[in-house]
């Protein structure tokens, strides 16, 4: 009865995967001022020709800077499927297409194996992923960033019945502090809200979600957010952490927005910057950031596109800016 009672509780409630926690806590006083977006015109890394494995978009870029320079893990979409490829650069800005790297197969089903975030660590590069028709989280490692083993099933799957993560999990973003990684990652539960959560693991691969999660919701009525969030991006910095995320309106204009924090469990959401695209091509979508924390500013390469869709086919191409710190009067 013992057994039996544990391995239902399992399979329905996640027992074992749950806990309250947070990140190690920074400065008690943080630093008054904001940022300043400073965007490159142009992207940095188009979508591929006719018939490439990212003909129709480049977006997601997740970097990881190494002692051989940048390498750009992107999600490439041909019409059909999403892919992740791999680009490489000297300076984060002028980059060189390698080809793609990770497509779905076996549990992940035949339409996404992309949407990730990178790291390397011990020398190997670790990748999480979107992936399966009810989207879960997938991992995969490499030494070279272009030939993979993935692990064979999901690393993070969607909650219990009537969670606030029900219907899929997706949009990871991992970091590492103290030895232990978290990420933040998009839910979506049976009403197709999708909000923000934090799970943590001491080895990548078993994760331990927040409890009390979602930690943001949705905007206010007519808010830029107010349809769905993804796409955290989370770093510390000036005595905080800081979250950019990607915010929908009803329009499915997309848009990134910043979020404050002193755990990194707790956020408030601040009313400036909101971060919407100001060239042709990204007029409709700014999306998906992935950082560098430099002592001139944080570097930010992001997903742009001319078409406001919720998904794909958004003309989509990788750009890039600089947030830089702005004191408060006084400071």
């Amino acid at each position: 009865m013992i057994r039996a009672a544990l391995l239902f509780c399992l399979l329905l409630t996640g027992c074992g995967r749950y806990d309250e926690f947070q990140l190690p806590v920074v400065e008690r006083t943080p630093a008054a001022g904001r940022f300043v977006w400073e965007p490159h015109p142009g992207p940095v890394l188009a979508r591929g020709s006719a018939g490439d494995w990212d003909s129709s978009d480049a977006l997601n870029p997740s970097i990881v800077r190494t002692a051989q320079g940048y390498f750009n893990f992107y999600s490439g979409f041909d019409g059909k499927t999403w892919h992740t490829g791999l680009a490489t650069s000297s300076d984060g800005l002028t980059w060189t297409k390698a080809g793609k790297g990770l497509s779905p197969a076996g549990w992940e089903g035949d339409y996404i194996a992309a949407n990730g975030a990178a790291l390397q660590v011990d020398g190997q590069f670790l990748y999480w992923y979107q992936a399966g028709k009810l989207p879960r989280i997938g991992l995969a490692r490499s030494t070279d960033g272009r030939a993979w083993t993935k692990a064979p099933q999901p690393v993070l799957d969607p909650g219990p019945r009537g969670s606030w993560d029900e219907r899929g999990v997706a949009d990871p973003y991992v970091i590492r502090l103290g030895g232990a990684y978290y990420m933040f990652y998009l839910g979506q539960d049976r009403a197709r809200r999708q909000r923000l959560g934090v799970a943590r693991s001491s080895d990548g691969a078993t994760w331990t979600k927040l409890r009390s999660n979602p930690i943001l919701e949705l905007g206010g009525y007519g808010a830029f957010d107010e349809n769905g969030l993804g796409e955290p991006a989370v770093w510390y910095s000036n005595g905080s952490y800081w979250m950019l995320y990607t915010g929908r309106d009803r329009a499915e204009n997309r848009r990134m927005g910043f979020a404050r924090s002193q755990n990194g469990v707790h956020w408030e959401k601040l009313s400036t910057p909101v971060i919407a695209g100001g060239e042709p091509w990204n007029a409709k979508v700014v999306c998906d950031a992935t950082v560098e924390v430099q002592p001139d500013g944080i570097r930010v390469w992001f997903g742009g596109g001319d078409v406001a869709k919720p998904d794909e086919r958004l003309n989509g191409q990788i750009g890039f800016g600089v947030l830089r710190w702005q004191a408060a009067t006084g400071q």
